[in-house]
């Protein structure tokens, strides 16, 4: 079982791995199904906040459960999202 964790690469690499470890957290914390048991972990990035939001959109429209994390240092903007779902989606984005 693989976990997708996706963040904006339009943060520092410090707060990337920040926002990646909150992302993890809300998927231990909020996953609905929680399937991954600390097997394969992979880092994705985006460009930024409006292809991160585009990306859950088209998680979204094609049924692919997630959880989300928002930071409240950075006006709760969308930094991260976790999904333990396999998808095309993930297999055509960059590595973080």
């Amino acid at each position: 079982m693989k976990l997708y964790v996706i963040v904006r690469k339009d943060l520092t690499h410090s707060q990337r791995a920040v926002q990646a470890g909150h992302a993890l957290a809300e998927y231990l914390l909020h996953s609905p199904y929680f399937r991954w048991k600390n097997e394969t972990l992979i880092y994705l990035g985006v460009k930024g906040l409006k292809q991160l939001e585009n990306l859950k959109r088209k998680l979204t429209l094609h049924g692919i459960n997630y959880v989300e994390f928002h930071e409240p240092d950075l006006n709760n903007q969308l930094t991260a999202i976790a999904s333990d779902q396999d998808c095309k989606i993930f297999n055509k984005m960059n590595l973080l």
